[in-house]
């Protein structure tokens, strides 16, 4: 073994004695990133192809986000919600603005934006709409990724998230994805929201039936129900939209966002609502300690002023375009579906050529780096900033792998 094969080894073998086993990340490194390109300890690059799940929509080191990052480090990270900072009332407003929506309740992860929303549905149910207190029910989807908390994994009906940590949460109602007609029966007098992906990540880039997502909005709003869409994977400029419900001219009553909004610099998350909605909170009844502090709503500021010239999502829109043309000539071969839309891809590989981990691994030995999910699919996601001649590089290399 050579030294620096051993320098990856030894800090494989570090986490493998030290950190809790729930990841099963590819063994590789890194040390070093700018834009869609990573380094390992070990100097070799590869193209990140994963993009953080689009917490990197923006690439890595993005130039306008380090600076911001940098610059509110040496003025100020922290005061809690105890006080009020200079940057957390533009932080809110220019989201607000952005999401076309009144009110923000920061967060930091995606978990917690998810968790904030079914407090707040449940909250609004009570309170507004009038349905007697612990009765609320909340339509969820089926094969749906919203996070890993407690309560979130109680409407998982993947396995592994939900298997071994009951008792579980109540309320939930789960129904088939994309299935517009069963999710119109699930409704009844005590339904206080619908939470959905607007595109199914996790369970491998599941794009809805078109119509589905219009469906959804006309049925919540003819029965006083609210729609809640997750946009943590699939918003902010991933699919060619701002928010991935702009494809069927949707606006949903809540936005759940995270993951980009923190510019793969800090977790950033946030619940976005009109003033009806999220208005229903009183000071003391729901909170974080680091939500919306200043180096976050710095950050995420700019990410907010990056969005709003459109750039990324026509990014988006044409090299994800080029991405499925060039992926959709392959099916058939050894790959039997492409899904997604924008810069975001579901591939599923024929089990016969490996699993979506032996893809993904072969894939790495090129200099690739993806991730499987259920079995033989893999998923594409390279951050946004990425160039045609690098998307097509990659693109290379997953065609050599599956004629190997």
């Amino acid at each position: 073994m050579s030294t620096t094969d051993a320098t990856t080894a030894a800090a494989l073998a570090s986490a493998e004695a030290h950190s809790a086993h729930n990841y099963h990340p590819l063994p590789v490194v890194v040390a070093e990133a700018e834009g869609a390109w990573m380094t390992d300890v070990e100097g070799r690059r590869f193209l990140d192809m994963l993009a953080g799940y689009s917490a990197l929509n923006f690439g890595h080191g993005n130039r306008r986000l380090i600076d911001a990052a940098k610059a509110q480090l040496d003025r100020v990270t922290l005061t809690s919600r105890a006080f009020h900072h200079d940057r957390f009332a533009a932080f809110c407003a220019e989201l607000a603005a952005l999401c076309g929506k009144d009110m923000v309740l920061p967060m930091n992860t995606g978990a917690e934006a998810v968790e904030t929303a079914v407090k707040t549905a449940r909250k609004w149910g009570y309170r507004v709409k009038g349905v007697p207190d612990g009765r609320a029910r909340i339509i969820v989807a089926a094969d749906n990724f919203h996070g890993r908390t407690t309560t979130i994994v109680s409407f998982s009906t993947d396995p592994e998230a939900h298997a071994d940590y009951g008792p579980y949460t109540p309320g939930f109602d789960i129904v088939p994805y994309g299935d517009l007609e069963a999710l119109t029966a699930a409704i009844t007098d005590e339904t206080v929201a619908v939470l959905l992906e607007p595109i199914q990540g996790e369970a491998g880039v599941l794009v809805p039936p078109p119509g589905y997502l219009a469906g959804v909005r006309e049925v919540t709003r003819e029965r006083n129900v609210l729609f809640v869409a997750d946009e943590i994977q699939s918003g902010l400029g991933r699919t060619g939209k701002t928010f991935a419900c702009e494809h069927e001219g949707v606006v949903p009553d809540v936005y759940v966002l995270g993951k980009a909004l923190g510019g793969g610099v800090v977790p950033v998350s946030a619940v976005v609502a009109s003033s009806d909605v999220l208005g229903v909170f009183r000071p003391g009844e729901h909170g974080s300690t680091f939500g919306g502090n200043p180096l976050a709503c710095a950050v995420a500021l700019e990410v907010v002023a990056m969005l709003r010239g459109g750039e990324y999502q026509q990014r988006a829109t044409e090299l994800g375009d080029h991405l499925h043309r060039e992926l959709n000539l392959l099916v058939g071969g050894a790959v039997r579906a492409v899904r997604g839309r924008g810069l975001w891809a579901g591939v599923d590989i024929d089990p016969a050529r490996g699993t979506g981990r032996q893809i993904s691994e072969r894939l790495m030995e090129r200099g690739v780096l993806v991730k499987d999910t259920h079995g033989s699919t893999i998923r594409l996601a390279p951050p946004l900033v990425i160039s045609k001649e690098d998307l097509d590089w990659g693109l290379d290399q997953l065609r050599a792998v599956l004629s190997e």
